[in-house]
């Protein structure tokens, strides 16, 4: 019997939302799974097949979950915030509000059409006032905290769109929007000392089940390393100057023959200044620094790039030797990591050999390279072997005694320390946007004289006492003159609706043309002052979402800690790859400060317990979806086009397609499969139903596939593989109907259940054919297995003699010696061999095997 599944899917969501079948219990009374998939970010093209792939398969472990009994939360928002919308906004000239509104919906209504269970009671959108008042009190809370500053900081900026640029939308040292040369320009910024966490990030993944290439995602993002701090003089105008550096190697000092500074580095100014370097020297340094302003980090990084630099005239002491080193400026350096100088020791540094080939810098070996080796090839990198050479007093330790004497060495005569770095930096928290969380600070001038007048007299009383009453950690005022929070009674400092979103010809956000709403009262003195017009990045909304949904009509908390210690930790995070560093790291960042300040409960120190990364789909030519490429596969598409099973088809497709974590190509000819599987399923039901045979008879074999079924298909879910538990179901039915084995109603029906989370309205409808009193299968239980019925009894058990195969029976398992002896002397194939003769041994090998020694 066809059905249209629209129709049927319209039908069965209705009856679901009555049955309340999605709905997240308050009283969680047993076990509990709290399964959380991304949040989208609501385009204007709509849910693409990336989106239905994670959300199905997260969808069938929901519905799986709720089936075993436990209390479920699966829940889905909006991460509506973002540079997307707000350029399509000035595009066509719409409100950013409107189109937002308008792309949830259609999101919305594409989600319901895969049978997606959230429980849309818990919706949040990050862009909604109710929402972010919380966003802006957790970074109130951060500055109150002391970890929250404000700071000129070099940022990659296109001159046309008047915007800053992330790495990634730099491409050849152009604006990836316009074509135009970008360059890096000085920003004054909100910048969150997300650094202070570092250490406690990484040590925080042991109290998770993130898989490995997760936590190691992590680590390598935080980059931690250990070494040595090295002050190297240097002489300037006449003056000494410190040249700070951060090396992993001191072992490697003696080998160190030039330095580097990145184009930002303080010292250059001072060099620029200086009398001692000649007219034309200076210009040569200038030219460069202004063509390292069109690079971006990432290029300026790439290690496939030809290596650039200039000379900067002057000479650095190492200090273990007193030799005196040539300082060079080159882009390879980058400001934000280390101290933004590096010595250089090209005989074990690939890099550095490159760079002092080109420039015809000396090469020292001071690790002893394996016989043979020529220094004119390139550098010797296997540090961690051999024995230190041209060393001085380190000369013919190995390298990890060398490192421990050469600190040792360092911290006694006062020119070294040891010291740890990392590759993460802090992070730049704000943007020069209007669509985004408004960053609820306020800047009064008056107030700014007044700190910076105290900071110089070293009398802070009166500050002092505003920042008691407050509860505002002093130095964060001391440190950010004139800026102070919002009071948290005035959050959220709501976003204005504005005509003109455009950048401002001062880089500035749109919202500094906002008068009346940009003059404020200072929350210190009651005087004039500013609100800050930056909006926060596209981060903020989504570091804590997971929590408000727990509690996501609350106006006086984010979430109530007790409903918190109910729900957390997430139990299951499904999400992409793409967001396994920032995102995670940011979010852990967050929730570990929440911790601190006794926000959410002591006895949840992380926030996720695991995380899986989904695999990616793509086009039928093998290459990532795209508009260019033409290869987009929509969703909504493939269900018209399979009208009878509608969603069940592609939501079986998209799960039997490969490993859910793996790297799968889109073809079409692979839905008939499906269509073909389903169609064989109801036939069966409906075969089952006009059969004439008592309905409770079921033989042996048949009990055995169905506990095997469901032990392998519970396990699948469960580790979330998908593709082998559909596998395991359609071998069940080929099974069932090639011998004709019988099967009685209750296991037709555990069949059923096995089937319906993948497919729901396909699996309700055959459902309600065979027991059409029930109100839904997805009220059923999920049916148990008996491990020992799982097991086939049966086994194929090998008979030898003097060691050479003489036959296979068919026996029970778990046979004694003594059995197997008397069944294997009754067969007249192997008595054959055995007539006549002296046993002398008998080899038995449980379940596998008896050899007869004669």
């Amino acid at each position: 019997m066809s059905y249209q599944h629209l129709n049927l899917s319209e039908k069965w969501s209705k009856i679901w939302g009555e049955l309340g079948i999605c709905h997240t219990p308050e009283q969680v009374d047993r076990e509990k799974e709290y399964i959380l998939v991304e949040f989208p970010y609501p385009s204007g093209s709509g849910l693409h097949l990336g989106h239905a792939f994670s959300f199905i398969g997260a969808d069938i472990y929901a519905r799986f979950q709720r089936m075993q009994g436990k209390a479920v939360l699966f829940p889905m928002g909006w991460d509506a915030f973002g540079l997307p919308t707000e350029n399509y906004a000035i595009k066509v000239k719409r409100n950013p509000q409107d189109i937002t509104k308008e792309n949830t919906i259609c999101f919305k209504r594409q989600m319901k059409r895969l049978e997606l269970s959230f429980d849309w009671g818990r919706e949040i959108n990050t862009t909604n006032p109710d929402y972010y008042k919380w966003t802006q009190w957790i970074f109130v809370q951060l500055f109150k905290k002391g970890l929250v500053y404000k700071k000129k900081v070099p940022i990659n900026w296109c001159p046309k769109c008047m915007i800053g640029l992330a790495n990634e939308e730099v491409v050849d040292g152009k604006c990836e929007r316009c074509g135009t040369m970008v360059f890096q320009k000085n920003v004054s910024q909100w910048i969150i000392k997300i650094t202070n966490y570092a250490d406690r990030l990484i040590e925080g993944l042991e109290k998770t089940d993130f898989i490995k290439k997760v936590k190691a995602a992590q680590i390598n993002w935080i980059g931690k390393s250990n070494g040595a701090k090295v002050v190297f003089k240097i002489e300037i105008g006449g003056k000494s100057e410190n040249l700070n550096i951060f090396t992993t190697r001191p072992d490697t000092l003696w080998g160190a023959t030039f330095m580097v500074l990145a184009p930002e580095h303080t010292l250059i100014e001072k060099i620029l200044d200086s009398d001692s370097i000649d007219t034309e020297k200076k210009k040569e340094i200038r030219k460069y620094l202004v063509k390292s302003k069109h690079k971006s980090d990432l290029e300026r990084t790439d290690l496939a790039k030809k290596k650039t630099g200039v000379f900067s005239g002057l000479y650095a002491v190492n200090p273990v030797n007193n030799k005196k080193i040539p300082v060079w400026i080159s882009d390879f350096v980058l400001i934000s990591y280390g101290t933004g100088a590096i010595m250089s020791v090209p005989a074990h540094d690939q890099r550095d050999w490159e760079f002092a080939q080109k420039f015809g810098l000396e090469i020292i070996p001071v690790i002893q390279p394996k016989e043979g080796w020529d220094f004119k090839k390139s550098a010797y990198t296997d540090v961690s072997n051999g024995k230190i050479i041209n060393s001085g007093p380190i000369s013919g330790l190995n390298p990890d005694d060398a490192f421990e004497k050469i600190i040792e060495w360092l911290e006694e005569k006062g020119i070294g320390e040891r010291a740890k770095n990392y590759h993460l930096r802090d992070w730049i928290f704000s943007r020069q946007h209007y669509w985004g969380e408004p960053i609820p600070m306020i800047f009064c001038e008056r107030c700014s004289q007044k700190i910076k007048s105290q900071i110089l007299s070293s009398k802070f009383q009166e500050l002092d006492e505003y920042a008691k009453k407050n509860n505002i950690d002093i130095e964060a005022l001391i440190k950010n003159p004139g800026w102070f929070p919002v009071p948290e009674e005035q959050l959220p400092i709501e976003l204005p609706e504005v005509k003109h979103y455009e950048p401002t010809n001062t880089g500035e956000s749109p919202l500094a043309k906002i008068d009346d709403w940009v003059n404020a009262i200072c929350p210190k003195c009651g005087g004039p002052a500013k609100r800050e017009t930056d909006t926060m990045p596209n981060w903020a909304g989504s570091d804590w979402y997971f929590l408000r949904y727990i509690d996501p009509k609350n106006n006086k908390a984010l979430a109530d800690k007790e409903k918190m210690k109910k729900w957390l930790p997430v139990d299951i995070y499904i999400g992409g790859d793409e967001h396994n560093t920032l995102h995670l790291l940011y979010s852990r960042f967050i929730y570990q400060f929440l911790w601190d300040i006794k926000v959410v409960p002591r006895e949840c120190p992380e926030p996720y317990k695991k995380r899986i990364s989904h695999g990616v789909i793509l086009g039928p030519d093998g290459q990532r979806m795209s508009k260019s490429k033409g290869n987009i596969i929509d969703p909504g598409e493939v269900m018209k086009r399979f009208d009878k099973y509608g969603t069940d088809i592609l939501r079986m497709y998209l799960m039997f397609i490969g490993p859910f974590d793996s790297t799968m190509i889109w073809n079409d000819n692979a839905l008939i499969g499906m269509k073909k599987f389903l169609d064989k399923i109801e036939n069966y039901v409906d075969d089952w139903l006009n059969r004439k045979d008592d309905e409770e008879s079921i033989d042996k074999k048949s009990v055995f596939l169905m506990h095997k079924t469901i032990k392998k298909v519970t396990e699948d879910i469960q580790n979330l593989r998908f593709n082998t538990a559909i596998a395991c179901l359609m071998e069940f039915l080929n099974n069932i109907k090639a011998k004709k084995n019988k099967i009685n109603k209750e296991n037709l029906k555990k069949f059923l259940i096995l089937f319906s989370p993948f497919a729901p309205v396909f699996s309700e409808e055959q459902w309600q054919k065979i027991s059409p009193k029930s109100k839904s299968i997805f009220l059923e239980m999920w049916p148990s297995f008996d491990i020992k019925l799982a097991k086939n009894k049966k086994i194929e058990f090998v008979v030898q003699v003097n060691g050479k195969v003489r036959g296979k029976i068919e026996t029970e398992i778990g046979l004694s010696q003594k059995q197997a002896e008397k069944i294997v002397s009754s067969v007249p194939q192997i008595q054959k061999y055995l007539q006549n003769k002296e046993i002398k041994k008998v080899i038995f090998v449980p379940d596998k095997l008896i050899n007869i020694v004669i």
